[in-house]
């Protein structure tokens, strides 16, 4: 994969609202697919979805050489997206690739038009990766989370922190953060994760809490600083980044997944065939060593797996809502 590739996926800064994948391999007349195939990307360019979006779907049009168009409609942390994806046509060649946020939605938005339960067929996990507590270094020196924390005590309600807008995982482990450290920093809500992250590097907002995906190349650079990993265990693509555990707040754990579905009433036969070759792109070399440097493995939840997997989620979520007392700003 060309470095061009590689910097798209990750920053999407040259990304098309909806942008083709087509490649020329053979692939045999009236199997799935025999048209274009469209994925509805609920954020804008540049944030974590799009960046695992981009080099999958061009991996799938390269196998498969058909022409896979990504179709980013950003809004309402993800709702907005959500919403145009559960209304297209059922015909095995419209999807949506929602996120975390999409299990945290239904907590936050009482009055959403969709369910992500039932009016969606699971079709599999993308990734699933830590998020990370990034600030911009010219606007806090802290170098530790210790260092962060009395900087924010110090300075009660000065700092502020960008998220891809309300009831996004982004927004909801800020709250986490706020309520397990006993903190507060001013939430600034966004329309996508790219153009928080944009602003973040811009020195336009103190810090974020991000999947470290679509913060990785900007931690590489020097633009941002990463200053814990809110896992279990460090980023095997940031060994020297620690954990919050690590560094004295041992509960705050937080990630970030990805994920595809179909509308209810897609046929199972282009549901199946989507998820076998997802499969297989995301076991190619190429996207392994990518979901490797934008700090997630390759997963294995697929269907009906997925689909309790999503469920159990929301009623995570629903309870760090409750206990956290996060509402829309």
């Amino acid at each position: 994969m060309s470095q061009i590739t590689r910097r798209r996926a990750i920053a999407g800064s040259a990304a098309l609202v909806a942008t083709p994948f087509i490649a020329t391999g053979a692939h045999a007349q009236g199997a799935w697919p025999n048209k274009p195939v469209t994925i509805v990307v609920p954020f804008p360019p540049g944030g974590g979805t799009d960046a695992f979006a981009r080099p999958l779907f061009a991996a799938m049009g390269k196998n498969l050489g058909r022409q896979f168009v990504i179709d980013n409609k950003g809004g309402a942390g993800g709702t907005v997206g959500a919403s145009v994806a559960a209304r297209a046509a059922a015909d095995g060649y419209n999807y949506f690739m929602g996120a975390v946020h999409h299990s945290i939605a239904p907590s936050m938005y009482p009055k959403l038009d969709y369910d992500i339960e039932k009016d969606f067929v699971p079709v599999g996990l993308v990734s699933s990766v830590p998020q990370v507590i990034v600030v911009n270094p010219n606007r806090v020196q802290a170098k530790t989370l210790p260092e962060l924390l009395e900087h924010i005590r110090k300075n009660p309600g000065r700092l502020n922190y960008a998220s891809a807008g309300n009831g996004t995982s982004h927004h909801l482990a800020g709250e986490l953060f706020k309520l397990q450290t006993k903190t507060f920093i001013t939430h600034i809500p966004y329309r996508g994760a790219g153009p928080a992250l944009q602003d973040l590097v811009a020195g336009q907002v103190d810090l974020m809490f991000d999947g470290l995906g679509s913060s990785a190349a900007h931690i590489r650079g020097g633009r941002l600083r990463g200053i814990a990993v809110a896992a279990d265990k460090r980023a095997a693509a940031f060994p020297d980044m620690p954990t919050a555990a690590e560094s004295g707040v041992p509960t705050y754990k937080v990630a970030t997944w990805y994920g595809i579905w179909a509308p209810k009433g897609s046929p199972a036969e282009a549901t199946t065939a989507m998820a076998n070759e997802m499969r297989k792109a995301m076991n190619g070399d190429d996207l392994k060593t990518m979901w490797t440097s934008l700090g997630t493995e390759t997963p294995n939840l697929w269907g009906a797996d997925f689909g309790r997997f999503v469920s159990a989620e929301v009623k995570r979520w629903a309870e760090v809502v409750k206990t956290s007392g996060a509402k829309l700003d």
